[in-house]
């Protein structure tokens, strides 16, 4: 019988070869998000210093399945600090097999629903109104296809201020710089999809400044595709405690925090009505508190 989320051995697609190394990297990664911002919530002369700084909490979790047709699980990590109000970084495997609805919207599961899958997703949520959120994803799936998709994007509170315009530009930058190491063509297609994709059609306005966005990537050279996925994480890394580290420090007023809580409501919006991780996450029987990590632990409507 075969492994779950893989064709019979002459049809098994290349990414099933690097299912141990991507969960291995996606692991890798989580630990190197997370102690550097732990770093950024030690620094001295952090905002709110009278608190101590954040650590994370990772809890461990296992994916329950009836007929033990499945498995795997994952952790969550989830820091609550005086820099990040809130900031999980998810790491998770699992393998099954799809359910009749939602198969045929799969490739490759149409005919063979099993499937692995494994990955990680970062969302921070900013005790300073004047430090953007972000979030990144990377991730490997494994039917009788195989794929790599992910991205990353920046949500300043206020998008046309010339502070956010900086941190938009270098957060670009960076994504761009790790395209063009693999086809000049990555950087404006999955640019393109982030902006497409990261939009509210109900209030006909973008989540944030965009970043990149790409799904069901199979370019016919699987260790190329892991080796961009990987570039994509190492980007964010580089990128994103920078900006943290040239806004926190600067104060805001009660109003500026209300407009915060405000744009955290847009956040909310896109999570529960659109986003493909929330979904595939809730029709897989993954952990609801880990895939609802992405939400705030504050926000308001006016």
């Amino acid at each position: 019988m075969n492994e779950p989320g893989s064709a019979s051995r002459a049809e098994r697609p290349a990414q099933e070869a690097l299912k141990e190394p991507a969960r291995c990297w996606f692991e890798a990664l989580r630990d190197r998000l997370c102690a550097e911002f732990e770093a950024i919530e030690a620094e001295e002369d952090a905002p709110l210093a009278e608190r101590p700084p954040g650590r994370f909490v990772r809890t461990a979790w296992q994916r329950p399945t009836e007929d033990g047709s499945g498995g795997g699980g994952g952790v969550m990590s989830v820091m609550r600090g005086r820099v990040f109000e809130k900031v999980g970084v998810n790491v998770s495997t699992v393998w099954g097999a799809f359910s009749p609805e939602f198969r045929n919207q799969i490739p490759g599961a149409a005919d063979d629903p099993g499937f692995w899958a494994s990955g990680v997703s970062l969302v921070a949520h900013m005790q300073s109104p004047h430090v953007p959120a972000a979030h990144l994803n990377t991730r490997m799936v494994v039917t009788t296809k195989g794929w790599f998709g992910g991205g990353g994007d920046l949500t300043p509170m206020w998008p046309d201020r010339a502070e956010a315009r900086e941190d938009a530009a270098d957060f670009h930058a960076a994504f761009r710089a790790a395209c063009d190491r693999h086809d000049p063509g990555y950087y404006p297609r999955f640019k393109a999809w982030c902006d497409e994709y990261f939009f509210l059609p109900h209030r006909g306005e973008p989540r944030g400044v965009g970043g990149i966005f790409y799904d069901y990537l199979d370019s016919g050279n699987a260790e190329a595709d892991f080796a961009f996925t990987r570039d994509v994480g190492l980007a964010f890394l580089d990128v994103f405690p920078r900006i943290v580290r040239r806004r926190m420090r600067r104060g805001w007023t009660a109003a500026e925090r209300e407009h915060q809580l405000i744009r955290r409501g847009r956040y909310v919006e896109f999570n529960l009505l659109y986003d493909r991780g929330t979904l595939f996450g809730l029709r897989t029987g993954g952990n609801v508190e880990a895939i609802l990590m992405s939400l705030p632990p504050e926000a308001r409507w006016p």
